[in-house]
């Protein structure tokens, strides 16, 4: 059975709504054998349709499951025709909530693949990554579809539902990583936070990934895919003594990616929203209730939807390096650095630097870059303690190791997020001590810019010095980079910190 619905332009309310379709129905449960529209023990309906350009950001088509039904299969297809260059082509994603609605950040949710797979499905003891297995009740289900980007010529889609009957099978209980692992008390732990597995656009199983995070001398990493928690119970038998794991999500909207790091097992974040929604606060407070916390991510990254337009406000860190430093990471590190001057002026707090890979597939690395955080053991809260408070410097890989501090001249001591508290006529000494970074070149950055720079001796081990006072360096963080590839902007970045606040301002 086939059913075509067309969306016309002048039934739409605007890109940022939700439009729900007529429903689709099944026959009432029927013999085992021999069910119409399927093959035996099964029912099919096939619905085809088309979107224009401005069509809501989703698109829901109820399905009616009827009683006894096991499993539900999915399928989708969308036409991709040619487009003129420089302007977006046809980009549908897709994702599913059961009988319990799809009210923002409601129990319904069952799982996204985004436009990472055609197919998909669900039942009580399996389900495709991406998707949260559990029982198939009766009522009324909602296929989402998001029409991410929509061709001139609009976007026809054809959607195939299959129900499954029979015995409904045991769901079974989730396997979630704990919380801590051994560690070796107070000491700087990396980790990558910033994640991606078959669980949503990643080719890479959690097994591979927590290899190549053993590999890399990762002591933590967090699972963020994007809309979807199915991951969470994905690794079982793969952390230990030697390797944390998180759970997390990349709630991905239309105005920019976030990670929340570290959230409870299991806790959905929603990402239905744009900033014109104004609802980004609320969603970071249900972040911080199931325990995460709220970093920003790629702000300025130049895939469609991806520059991040919620302010920084409710933000509890930022990612200003996403996998290979390019372009835009040195665009959101200069914005990151003009905030610290409204923390030294007293007029915010200031918000801490992290790094993430990013790595979704071959090959991306794991752990380049990596957050190295200090933190009173290698446990979630202490981690995250560690990164809200900002004590915390990035590095390209486990490879190169730094220490940074600034001192007074009467034996005052401040490192990494600390403020030394001395007069502005006061000399300090800023010192970076740097391992395992061979060609590069290691500076010191204040809030009037890059003001001592030096090259490393050729091995890549060397120590950096530099006196100043508090009234001319109201903050002092160091940066370690390779030699510049392009033309008019500074080389790619191995290793930076955050900074240490100099005076008694504010």
């Amino acid at each position: 059975m086939e059913r075509r619905e067309v969306l016309r332009l002048s039934a739409v309310a605007g890109a940022t709504g939700a439009l729900t379709l007529g429903r689709v129905s099944f026959a009432d449960a029927a013999p085992a054998e021999g069910r119409p529209g399927g093959g035996p023990g099964e029912q099919t309906r096939r619905i085809t349709g088309h979107l224009p350009t401005g069509a809501p950001d989703f698109v829901y088509l109820p399905v009616e499951v009827p009683h006894g039904v096991r499993e539900i299969a999915v399928s989708y297809t969308y036409d991709k025709p040619p487009v003129p260059e420089g302007t977006a082509g046809n980009a549908c994603d897709i994702g599913i909530f059961d009988e319990r609605g799809t009210d923002l950040g409601g129990a319904g949710f069952r799982g996204w693949s985004g436009g990472a797979r055609t197919e998909f499905f669900l039942r009580a003891d399996e389900a495709t990554p991406g998707y949260l297995p559990g029982p198939v009740n009766a009522g009324t289900w909602h296929l989402a579809l998001g029409p991410y980007t929509v061709a001139p010529q609009g976007l026809s889609y054809e959607v195939t539902v299959t129900v499954r009957y029979g015995p409904r099978g045991h769901t079974p209980a989730p396997g979630y990583p704990p919380e801590r692992a051994r560690g070796h008390g107070r000491a700087w732990y990396r980790g990558d936070s910033h994640l991606h597995s078959v669980h949503s656009d990643g080719r890479r199983t959690p097994a591979e990934i927590a290899a190549l995070a053993r590999a890399a001398g990762l002591d933590f990493l967090t699972t963020t895919e994007h809309n979807t928690t199915s991951s969470h119970r994905a690794w079982e038998g793969l952390w230990g003594d030697d390797l944390l794991i998180l759970t997390g999500e990349e709630v991905t909207t239309r105005n920019g990616h976030v990670v929340a790091m570290g959230t409870d097992p299991g806790v959905f974040i929603d990402w239905r929203y744009r900033a014109r929604d104004n609802a980004f606060g609320k969603y970071a407070r249900a972040v911080r209730r199931a325990g995460g916390l709220v970093i920003p991510a790629h702000p300025h990254a130049t895939c469609i939807g991806c520059n991040w337009k919620f302010g920084l406000n409710d933000a509890d860190a930022v990612e200003v390096w996403n996998g290979p430093y390019t372009p835009d990471d040195e665009v959101t590190l200069a914005e990151w650095d003009n905030t610290l001057v409204a923390h030294v002026q007293g007029r915010a707090d200031w918000l801490p630097a992290v790094g993430h890979s990013d790595a979704h597939r071959d090959p991306d690395v794991v752990g380049l870059p990596q957050t190295v955080v200090l933190a009173d053991d290698l446990s979630r809260r202490a981690l995250q303690d560690g990164i809200r408070a900002g004590r915390v410097w990035i590095a390209e890989s486990g490879k190169i190791d730094l220490a940074f501090s600034v001192t007074g001249e009467h034996g005052e001591h401040a490192g990494i997020a600390e403020r030394l508290q001395v007069p502005g006529t006061s000399k300090v000494t800023a010192q970076l001590k740097v391992t395992g970074a061979p060609g590069c070149t290691a500076s010191f950055v204040t809030d009037q810019g890059r003001l001592y720079a030096a090259p490393l001796p050729p091995s890549g081990d060397g120590t950096l010095t530099w006196q100043t006072t508090a009234d001319y360096a109201a903050y002092i963080r160091a940066e370690v980079r390779h030699p510049s590839t392009t033309p008019g902007l500074p080389g790619p970045m191995a290793a930076m910190t955050n900074p240490v606040f100099v005076g008694r301002w504010g």
